[in-house]
Formats: C-alpha cells, sequence, structure tokens
C-alpha cells in the first residue's frame, strides 16, 4: 500500500473519531437528528478505510455500502449485523438531514451512536491487523 493511502486511511478513521465525538454532543444538546447523522458519517468514514485498506474507493456512499456488504459482510469478515446496521444509518441519516416532517428520536440518536462505536471499533482491529 502507498504512503498516500496509508494517510487517506489514518484521516478517514480521524474523521470517525471526531464524528462519534460530535454525535455524542449533539445528542446531550437533544439535537437527534444531526447527532443521527454524524453517527451515519462515523461509520461511512470506516467504512471508506477499510475499502480503501482493500485498494478499493468509492465516490458515492451507495458504492460504499454496495462493497462493504460484497467484500465484508457476505464473506462473513464482518459480523451480518453490521450489514443491517449499515443500511438503517443510512436511511436514519437521511430523515435526519432531509426530514422536514419526520424527525430522528432521541431513542434512535443513541442506538445510533452505539452502532458507529462498535462498527468503527470493528473496522480498527480489521485495518490494524491487516498493517495500517
Amino acid at each position: 500500500m502507498n504512503e498516500k493511502a496509508v494517510r487517506e486511511i489514518k484521516a478517514y478513521m480521524a474523521r470517525c473519531d471526531e464524528s462519534i465525538k460530535a454525535a455524542s454532543e449533539l445528542l446531550v444538546n437533544s439535537h437527534f437528528d444531526f447527532a443521527a447523522s454524524r453517527a451515519y458519517y462515523a461509520v461511512f468514514y470506516a467504512s471508506s478505510a477499510l475499502l480503501l485498506n482493500e485498494g478499493l474507493e468509492f465516490k458515492k456512499h451507495s458504492g460504499v455500502i454496495a462493497a462493504v456488504h460484497q467484500k465484508f459482510i457476505k464473506t462473513n469478515k464482518i459480523n451480518q449485523q453490521y450489514g443491517k446496521d449499515l443500511n438503517w444509518l443510512f436511511e436514519l441519516r437521511s430523515v435526519g438531514d432531509y426530514g422536514l416532517i419526520v424527525h430522528v428520536g432521541k431513542d434512535e440518536a443513541e442506538e445510533a451512536i452505539k452502532i458507529a462505536k462498535s462498527y468503527v471499533a470493528v473496522v480498527k482491529k480489521i485495518i490494524t491487523h491487516n498493517g495500517s
């Protein structure tokens, strides 16, 4: 893996940590829509780092999600529940970012952050194990 890819993976992982921190702060201040969105982005950044660690890059969220399913969920490298969680977080982020009438509730935002923390921890183990 080239030095640029290693730097980008580290930057993605730093964004994960920042996003989880922001999500937690937003939750405390009852900004549930935005907390859920930040939790999703933590997972998105982690997924992007995970794929880059495999030499894969995608421009669209749908491409990242599909590739995680294909390379990690279907092959059981990551627990299948995370595939469901990834899909749910993507949908929840849409509500949080674009919902005009429907909003993310406190329980959903809390669950989103819990999932994000768990998913990011799994990705960190995989990336560390692979030497990045």
